[in-house]
């Protein structure tokens, strides 16, 4: 089975811009759906973000569209997500999950649809 393991995260201030890397370790992420969210303490884990097995399809929640952009390089087993303008409220750990799909165009938007989850990584953005 496959586990996500992600990096990048750190503290940034408002404005400014964090990457963060998902890699598979185990095994490839060829077959599966990416998707990327966040959870500050005491709230439900939050959609950011995904991308289809193919790349070909694209989905961003509301709050980050237009200031984050999702990516994956199939040949390098990665998943990244670049974030910019970040503001104070993009505050909070960020999770890399995956998801087996069989249709290359398949993208998913709730927890519930993914299996496997890496252990996430702090994105503190100071004002």
């Amino acid at each position: 089975q496959v586990q996500p393991v992600e990096s990048g995260g750190g503290l940034a201030q408002a404005g400014g811009s964090l990457r963060l890397s998902c890699v598979a370790s185990g095994r490839t992420f060829d077959g599966y759906a990416i998707g990327w969210f966040r959870q500050v303490p005491g709230k439900e884990r939050d959609f950011v973000a995904a991308i289809s097995w193919s790349g070909s399809r694209i989905t961003y929640a509301d709050s980050v569209k237009g200031r984050f952009t999702i990516s994956r390089d199939n040949a390098k087993n990665t998943v990244d997500l670049q974030m910019n303008s970040l503001k104070p409220e993009d505050t909070a750990v960020y999770f890399c999950s995956a998801s087996r799909v069989f249709a290359t165009g398949v993208v998913f938007t709730t927890p519930a649809q993914y299996r496997y989850w890496g252990q996430g990584t702090q994105v503190t953005v100071s004002a």
